[in-house]
């Protein structure tokens, strides 16, 4: 998780790039629509904080429905639908300089912060030489099937994690987090193995998409009031997503290691539908991006679906008050603190 943190400008860039692209390939008919993505994104880039907010705006019904397999063993439970159904994705980014220029150096903070309908269910944040972390371990455990143990069930040998379990601020120091991150994925997947992609890949990949998304992409103005205006992208799921991987396949001896693309065959079975995403602008700021997945669904007549992106001013991202300080190999592996900050993918 902690390099999902540190990367989080990096990403924010390359999904700027790609979406500015997209706006400035559209054909000529659509040059006008897709030009005002185009100035968005770049103002997003020109912006010294910014925050993301991800959510399904759905019902776990919805969500179930989406996922198919419904009334087999292989079908979603309805517990982690709902769980779903109510989660957030917040990320927040300060920096000194714009974000388009910003590299690591220059981030004053950064946070990435996961609720739930009940509240937050972890928060991370990374400020100054230090990485902070929080949790609700009993709501996390119970999304994730198991129980949590008690800060009374933690050994003396163990515990700097009590403070993990009580829900407060514990902090590990980023370097040598960073150090035993490199170490724990080098352990797993080989001393040679790299998971980064190069920046000549990166503008490879970008390129490639570019010109998937210009050949089977259409913008156009939905409409505006009081300054607000939608721009809807149109495309066919299946041809955009065989294109793309078309385009990638060439570049796979580049990508890290176990990266395994999709099959013709796996993409012959995605859905042969047209999705539409729609771009909110106010003011000529974006300030949403919106799609349907239901079109996704087996059910063509399936609920709908709304996956939301949010953009707004960063959030709090200041250094938490009172957070104890955990050695960097007393961090537990195997638990949801432990594999998150190692990249073990839990929460």
């Amino acid at each position: 998780m902690i390099t999902a943190i540190r990367k989080t400008v990096t990403a924010a860039g390359c999904a700027a790039v790609v979406l500015a692209t997209a706006a400035a390939c559209g054909t000529v008919q659509n040059l006008t629509a897709g030009q005002k993505v185009d100035h968005a994104v770049d103002r997003l880039g020109e912006q010294k904080s910014l925050s993301f907010q991800l959510d399904l705006d759905a019902d776990s019904d919805a969500i179930t429905e989406l996922a198919g397999d419904s009334g087999s063993d292989d079908a979603l439970p309805p517990e982690f639908a709902k769980f779903i159904s109510g989660l957030r994705v917040d990320v927040s980014v300060k920096s000194k300089k714009a974000l388009s220029d910003s590299g690591e150096k220059d981030l004053i903070g950064t946070s990435v912060k996961i609720a739930g309908a009940d509240g937050v269910l972890v928060e991370y944040r990374v400020v100054g030489d230090f990485t902070y972390y929080r949790a609700d371990m009993k709501a996390v455990g119970e999304a994730m099937g198991f129980p949590m143990p008690t800060p009374e069930e933690i050994p003396d040998s163990e515990k700097e994690f009590r403070k993990v379990l009580e829900g407060e601020w514990v902090k590990v120091d980023t370097s040598e987090l960073a150090e035993a991150t490199q170490m724990s994925e080098e352990s797993a997947k080989g001393s040679d193995s790299a998971d980064e992609i190069d920046a000549k890949t990166q503008q490879k990949i970008i390129k490639a998409v570019r010109g998937v998304i210009a050949h089977e992409v259409t913008f156009s103005a939905k409409g505006s009031s009081d300054g607000t205006e939608h721009v809807v992208a149109k495309g066919n799921f299946r041809d955009l997503i065989r294109g793309v991987f078309d385009k990638l396949r060439p570049l796979e001896g580049d990508l890290p290691p176990g990266t395994d693309l999709p099959s013709d065959k796996d993409l012959k079975e995605a859905p042969n539908k047209n999705v539409a995403v729609d771009f909110t602008l106010k003011n000529g700021d974006l300030t949403q991006v919106k799609i349907d997945l239901a079109v996704l669904a087996e059910d063509p007549k399936a609920a709908k679906l709304p996956l939301v992106l949010k953009f707004s001013k960063a959030g709090d991202v200041s250094a938490p008050a009172g957070a104890t300080e955990i050695p960097v190999d007393k961090v537990p592996s195997g638990s949801p603190f432990g594999d998150g900050l190692l990249g073990g993918g839990a929460l």
